[in-house]
């Protein structure tokens, strides 16, 4: 994915969330796109700026790209 689909992806999560599900949307993002993340020369903070989100939420993607080799997504 490029840095421009990651951010858009990243965007619509958060924007489209549940009401007080936001923080958890970045937290799913980072786990459902941690392989794309960790394979592209993006920085997490890259794609944070290109997403329009707050920069504080950099610490919340981090945690869902760790979290990734631990969980499982239900479909």
């Amino acid at each position: 994915m490029t840095l421009k689909e990651l951010g858009a992806k990243l965007n619509e999560m958060y924007n489209n969330a549940p009401k007080g599900d936001a923080v958890a949307m970045i937290h799913l993002f980072g786990i459902k796109y941690a392989n794309e993340i960790k394979q592209s020369n993006y920085s997490k903070k890259d794609i944070i700026e290109q997403s329009g989100i707050s920069t504080s939420y950099l610490t919340e993607l981090a945690k869902g790209v760790k979290l990734a080799k631990y969980v499982i997504l239900k479909k």
